[in-house]
């Protein structure tokens, strides 16, 4: 069985010592880089490697990019090959924030090509609540052969979000903290605010109490209230950096509602050229009612 969204901690801890199943710890802290790196070296689930956000799931810094660029397909390929993933391979990614971080790792796998990709539903938290083995023994690796077959369809560029905040017909859905869509607050980047008509899903509408993904028909009556009679494949998602933005196209994948795009760059990016526009407050002049008239767009 091929898993492409989510696993349960049950599901990977029967798979545990499977050699087809390769396990990732991805957990990272935007305010901290090397934290992520230290809690892994002190215990892990068994088994995992470590990806670091910044050194291995992002290319470097440039003035005209966000703060996490998409990596060189080359290079990743070699790490994934070095990490022992190939086509084969079933991988699990896990954080300790909700999936708020190894979602990244998720869609970049899906983008070279490899969907036997699934995150960790619950994530550390779970796991180690449900008293499963960890430890910080460093994983015996076998080097395997990774093939990108790049889907660029899966990413959208400044100029396509520039047109689909504009078109009533297409949908950018921000995933950041309501205070920082609005601008009231921003921690993180130069300038607060959200791109021009965008709106806002915080990801973490995404989840139960427990920190689980919410049920598929739960996410999926939640999201198309959101969408709104825009299509799933015409949404782009966007967030600080390219990468919460990802919990909302998995929530979206879940919900049966796939196709979405992601805009790596996003806010980051976004705000590197001073002629962009930018908005704040609620952001509610996207609102459309493509429902009341579904053969508008057809």
């Amino acid at each position: 069985m091929t898993f492409k969204t989510i696993v349960s901690t049950e599901q990977l801890a029967q798979h545990l010592q499977d050699p087809d199943w390769i396990v990732f710890d991805c957990r990272f802290t935007l305010t901290n880089k090397e934290a992520g790196g230290l809690a892994y070296k002190t215990s892990h689930i068994p088994g995992a490697r470590y990806a670091h956000l910044d050194d291995d799931l992002s290319g470097p810094v440039t003035e005209k990019s966000g703060r996490h660029p998409l990596p060189d397909v080359q290079q990743l390929s070699e790490k994934l090959s070095l990490w022992g993933v190939d086509s084969g391979k079933q991988v699990v990614v896990y954080d300790d924030s909700f999936g708020a971080m190894a979602v990244k790792m998720w869609w970049l796998l899906r983008w070279l090509g490899h969907d036997k990709v699934a995150l960790l539903d619950g994530g550390l938290p779970k796991w180690l609540k449900e008293k499963r083995p960890v430890t910080p023994d460093l994983p015996n690796v076998v080097a395997a052969k990774f093939v990108a077959q790049l889907r660029k369809e899966l990413q959208a560029n400044v100029a396509e979000v520039d047109n689909a905040r504009q078109e009533r017909c297409r949908l950018v859905i921000d995933a950041r903290p309501e205070q920082r869509f609005t601008g009231e607050r921003e921690p993180l980047d130069k300038v607060a605010g959200h791109i021009p008509g965008s709106v806002n899903w915080i990801f973490d509408e995404n989840l139960d109490f427990d920190g689980t993904y919410l049920p598929a028909d739960e996410l999926r009556e939640a999201y198309l209230k959101l969408l709104n009679g825009v299509k799933p494949e015409l949404v782009i998602h966007t967030c600080g950096s390219g990468v919460t933005a990802c919990h909302n196209m998995l929530a979206m994948e879940i919900a049966g509602l796939a196709g979405g795009k992601l805009y790596p760059g996003s806010w980051s990016e976004w705000i590197t050229d001073p002629s962009r526009p930018i908005a704040t407050g609620e952001g509610h002049e996207h609102r459309n009612h493509l429902a009341d008239d579904p053969f508008s767009c057809a």
